[in-house]
């Protein structure tokens, strides 16, 4: 008895192991990439994972990878290739996105805040993927944006524009902001960089050109030295208006927004309709539209701005102010 006893414990430890191997094999693997952190794209992976996991695909039960290239086109270029053959890849962001989707990959990308995803290249139609990619953008509310600032700081006559050419979607953004100036006979100076460094010395010459107001895009380059931009505009009470809440959090004086961590949710519903069984070239590509107002309430003694209320009214829209550097 003792003899059978054993035996019957090593069949079904063996059973076990082999359900647990089959269960591991099972898993799916899901990547997650970002070029390079800030607020926003981390707030955009935090709504992914949120997503996910409602679904019931957590660590326990999903191989979930998350990488950053910390800004280095090489390392962005061996993450890619590294999640080639994974079963689907969540890429934030426009370089990200295009870096994976030029794999021309059989592993299905779902990206994350992509402002212009066809003048990006990586699908040819927001309705009919067809480049085994579809996902979120966060089309940037331009002329809600100046809208904004006619409100709270009216009067402005000269702009200046800051960004770098390197980056599809801040030129995008930039070239939508010089039709708008244009229709609405505003003057405006644009002005590019070539990586962070430049940020302060290119903001000293928008100054000096006249500028009473900066717009900065949505550009990892500008975002990761908008802090001394926003220093400078500070020393001369210049507002900055921009294109997400991160970079309002960073010292910029308003914007038009979305939820961060929503749009990140909304792009985990488009994977999940796929997990369920959706072939990808039926799942479309949406535009999360913004939402609130941010606004940083340091700024505004800065600039002699009041605010009244919680909310305010843009273009015939009522949106809530959201704070930022309290």
């Amino acid at each position: 008895m003792k003899n059978l006893s054993r035996l019957m414990c090593l069949v079904l430890s063996a059973l076990l192991l082999t359900a647990s191997f089959a269960f591991a094999e099972e898993m799916p693997q899901i990547g997650i990439i970002i070029q390079k952190e800030n607020g926003a794209f981390l707030d955009m992976k935090e709504g992914i994972l949120a997503g996910l996991a409602q679904a019931g695909y957590t660590e326990e039960t999903a191989k979930i990878d998350y990488q950053c290239a910390q800004g280095d086109a090489t390392t962005l270029a061996t993450i890619c290739n590294a999640m080639s053959e994974y079963d689907l890849v969540f890429t934030i962001a426009t370089p990200a996105t295009q870096q994976f989707v030029n794999l021309e990959s059989l592993t299905p990308c779902f990206f994350c805040a992509v402002s212009a995803p066809v003048a990006a290249g990586v699908i040819s139609s927001m309705e009919t993927p067809d480049m085994n990619a579809t996902g979120t953008s966060n089309a940037i509310p331009v002329e809600n944006i100046f809208a904004l600032a006619d409100v709270l700081t009216p009067g402005i006559t000269r702009y200046g524009l800051i960004y770098s050419t390197s980056e599809t979607n801040a030129v995008n953004t930039v070239e939508e902001c010089e039709r708008y100036l244009d229709a609405a006979g505003i003057d405006y100076v644009a002005k590019t960089v070539n990586s962070s460094a430049d940020v302060a010395l290119v903001t000293e010459a928008l100054i000096a050109d006249g500028c009473d107001a900066i717009f900065v895009p949505n550009d990892s380059n500008v975002q990761a030295g908008v802090s001394a931009l926003a220093e400078l505009c500070a020393e001369y009470a210049i507002p900055t208006y921009c294109s997400s809440a991160t970079t309002v959090a960073s010292g910029c004086f308003a914007t038009i927004a979305i939820d961060d961590v929503g749009i990140g949710e909304k792009t985990a519903e488009l994977a999940l309709a796929y997990l369920n069984g959706t072939p990808l070239e039926q799942i479309p590509s949406i535009v999360v539209e913004a939402d609130y107002a941010s606004i940083n309430t340091a700024m505004l003694d800065v600039l002699g701005v009041t605010l009244e209320g919680e909310t305010i009214d843009v273009n015939g829209v009522t949106y809530n102010v959201v704070p930022m550097g309290e």
